[in-house]
């Protein structure tokens, strides 16, 4: 697997993006980006009152998060991991279009499973009142995307076991 790869652990929320997203990126000695940390203010102030976004509320945060993927990828720009959502396919070509070889670990699990770890966080600002909206825009990989799902059951050692596992299964060509 090359370590120049762009990566980016994608999924609703409560899935883990963030935890496996570090995980990942200790393990192969890759930078990590918190795509949260992308949001505008506004963004985060819409969520934080139970508000879904929309997609002209995201583009500039899947601008941001392209600009921080396609400074990591090709040649020279030695691969990273970030977290992102990336729930619709025109969200994932807007990040391809910046890094065309971004991988996309999709992390999914059964919806009970999910908001069981939502409700069970603390000191996030997206409330477990919007994973609906997020299972409704949910749009899963297709076969023409490079990246993969990950069923999320099990610790997060074992998560990120099984997504390295599918890394190293994918072709090695560079971003």
């Amino acid at each position: 697997m090359s370590s120049q790869r762009v990566i980016v652990v994608m999924g609703v929320a409560g899935t883990g993006k963030t935890t496996v997203g570090r995980l990942l990126a200790a393990a192969l000695a890759l930078p990590y980006a918190e795509g949260d940390a992308f949001h505008p203010a506004a963004n985060v102030a819409k969520m934080s009152a139970g508000i879904p976004l929309d997609d002209a509320d995201r583009r500039p945060w899947l601008d941001a998060v392209g600009e921080w993927i396609g400074a990591r990828a090709g040649r020279g720009g030695g691969g990273g991991v970030v977290a992102a959502s990336a729930l619709k396919r025109s969200y994932r070509d807007r990040l391809r279009a910046a890094a065309p070889g971004a991988v996309f670990v999709h992390l999914t699990g059964a919806r009970a499973l999910v908001q069981r770890r939502m409700a069970a966080r603390t000191g996030h600002f997206m409330p477990a009142s919007l994973l609906d909206s997020q299972f409704a825009a949910l749009e899963p990989l297709q076969e023409d995307e490079l990246g993969f799902v990950v069923d999320v059951s099990g610790s997060p050692e074992d998560i990120t076991e099984r997504a390295l596992a599918a890394l190293c299964r994918l072709p090695t060509a560079e971003n």
